[in-house]
C-alpha cells in the first residue's frame, strides 16, 4: 500500500499549507476593505459597528467606503485618528462580528498569518520581537514586532494572526524601507478606546518650530528655534526665534526627534525645563506643556 508521504513527497508542507488556509479563512470574515480616493487598504472589525485601519495611507477625508467579506458595502464615519500610532477609528452600521485577538506575546522566529480585505493573506515570519517604543511622531508602542514579510498595498491595516489560531497579535503597517511592522492589540486598543470617547489624541506642544544646528564652540548639537507661536506654551516661557536648546532638564539634546519624543499624550501640563544659548548665554527656562491645537 502506497503512503500519502510517497505519492506526494512531503505531507508536513501539505499540512502547513491547510493550516495556513484555515487561520486565514477564519479570519475573512472580521476584515474589510476600506476605500477613500484612490487609496485602497484593510482594516478589521474591532467591536460591533466599529472598524480599525491603518492612518497613514488613509487620505484626511471625514468618510470611507467599507466593504465586507461578504461583498455588502457601507459607508462609514471617521471618529478620529492618530498619526503618532497609525491608528484610524471608523464607524459604521453593520453587525459583522469582531476580530479575535490573541493575549500570547508573539516570539522571534515564529510564523504569522497575514489575514486581509477581499481574502488576501500574506505568510511571513516573526524576525524580532522588542519592548515598549516611541515612533517617529511620539506614538507609544507596547512592543516593537518586525516581521519578515512581503509587504503588499492591500495588506496595509490587516490582521497579524498568531499560528496556534488563538487570534490577532495586531494589525500590520508598513515601516521604514516597506518593511512590516505589527501595532500590537493592546496600542490598537487603547488608541481606539480614545478615539471613541474623544475623537484625537492629546498630544504635546511648544508652539516652536525646530532646525537642528551645530553649536557653535562645542562639538555637538542642539536644536534651533526658527518660529514660534506667539500664543505658544514656549513664548509665554519666554523663548526667542534664534534661541538654541541645549538640553531638556541635565540631558543633553542631539535631535529635533528628542524634543518631539517628549511631548507624548503624558506630558500635556507637565513642566519641561529647557537650557537654551542665547547670544553665548547659557539660560534656564522652564516650559509648561499644552494640548497640541487640532
Amino acid at each position: 500500500m502506497t503512503s500519502k508521504a510517497d505519492k506526494h513527497g512531503n505531507p508536513g508542507l501539505a499540512a502547513l499549507s491547510e493550516e495556513v488556509a484555515r487561520l486565514a479563512g477564519a479570519a475573512f470574515p472580521a476584515t474589510v476593505a476600506v476605500h477613500a480616493g484612490h487609496a485602497g487598504l484593510s482594516g478589521f472589525v474591532w467591536q460591533k459597528g466599529l472598524i480599525v485601519t491603518a492612518e497613514e495611507p488613509l487620505p484626511e477625508v471625514q468618510t470611507a467606503e467599507v466593504r465586507f467579506h461578504d461583498g455588502t458595502s457601507a459607508a462609514a464615519k471617521v471618529l478620529g485618528r492618530d498619526a503618532s500610532t497609525d491608528v484610524v477609528l471608523l464607524a459604521v452600521e453593520s453587525d459583522a462580528a469582531p476580530a479575535a485577538f490573541s493575549d500570547a506575546p508573539p516570539r522571534a522566529g515564529s510564523l504569522t498569518v497575514a489575514a486581509g480585505s477581499g481574502g488576501v493573506a500574506g505568510l511571513g515570519l516573526v524576525a524580532r520581537v522588542a519592548g515598549p517604543w516611541r515612533s517617529m511622531r511620539g506614538g507609544e508602542i507596547d512592543a516593537r514586532i518586525e516581521l519578515d514579510l512581503r509587504m503588499k498595498p492591500d495588506l496595509e491595516g490587516s490582521l497579524a494572526l498568531a499560528p496556534d489560531g488563538s487570534g490577532a497579535w495586531g494589525m500590520i503597517v508598513s515601516g521604514p524601507r516597506r518593511s512590516a511592522l505589527v501595532i500590537p492589540h493592546a496600542t490598537v486598543a487603547r488608541v481606539a478606546g480614545v478615539l471613541r470617547a474623544h475623537g484625537r489624541v492629546a498630544r504635546g506642544y511648544l508652539g516652536l518650530g525646530l532646525q537642528p544646528v551645530e553649536v557653535q564652540g562645542e562639538d555637538r548639537r542642539g536644536a534651533i528655534v526658527v518660529s514660534v507661536d506667539t500664543d505658544g506654551p514656549a513664548a509665554k516661557a519666554g523663548l526667542r526665534q534664534g534661541d538654541v536648546v541645549v538640553a531638556l532638564g541635565d540631558t543633553p539634546v542631539t535631535s529635533t526627534r528628542q524634543l518631539l519624543r517628549a511631548l507624548g499624550p503624558g506630558s500635556v501640563g507637565q513642566r519641561l525645563e529647557m537650557d537654551i544659548r542665547r547670544a553665548g548665554q547659557v539660560h534656564r527656562l522652564e516650559v509648561t506643556i499644552a494640548e497640541r491645537p487640532e
